[in-house]
């Protein structure tokens, strides 16, 4: 295991600052547009952050991207398969309270009401953007103020930080699952 593998098993364990894990991004190889093509699956990487453990919580899987247009930046598993949920369509003022929105009933609620939620349009973009002085991979939300920029750990593993307007910065893992079958889309 190499350094960057052996501190990314103990943030995701132990948790870590903010701080830490922007210095530990820094440190990491960019990641080109298409390098991220392909299924990933995700967590949460603890630092803190008001949405520590929200998308878990609502049992996120992951992302999927098809290609540069083609980004599926919110995807879950509903009865196996993987479906794709429109971002705009989520209350994201809720998770600045974790008190309510990683609540057992807003969990239940939210996997109540997934397939109002769901769509087969892709919501986000690809994009090579200078992040913290390095030119590397950034998805960008078609309908809300949030790039998500990524730097790779080693082969299957990226470690990617939210930038959305007015927080600090979120931070999250991925790992690779597979080739998307651009025919069928993400799903």
């Amino acid at each position: 295991m190499n350094p960057r593998e052996e501190w990314l098993m103990q943030a995701t364990t132990r948790g870590t600052s903010t701080a830490d894990a922007l210095a530990r991004f820094d440190e990491l190889p960019p990641v080109a547009c298409a390098e991220l093509y392909g299924h990933w699956r995700g967590r949460g990487l603890p630092t803190g952050h008001f949405m520590d453990g929200l998308l878990e919580s609502y049992a996120w899987h992951g992302k999927s991207f098809v290609s540069d247009e083609e980004v599926h930046p919110l995807v879950f598993l509903r009865g196996g398969a993987r479906v794709s949920v429109d971002p705009w369509r989520i209350p994201l003022g809720l998770a600045r309270w974790p008190w309510l929105s990683q609540s057992t009933v807003a969990g239940w609620l939210f996997r109540l009401g997934l397939p109002l939620l769901t769509t087969r349009a892709p919501r986000a973009r690809l994009r090579a953007m200078i992040v913290r002085g390095v030119v590397t991979a950034t998805m960008v939300y078609d309908h809300l103020p949030i790039m998500d920029s990524f730097r790779r750990v080693d082969d299957r593993t990226l470690l990617g930080l939210m930038d959305m307007r007015d927080a600090p910065p979120f931070f999250f893992v991925l790992e690779f699952e597979g080739v998307v079958d651009a025919a069928a889309g993400a799903a």
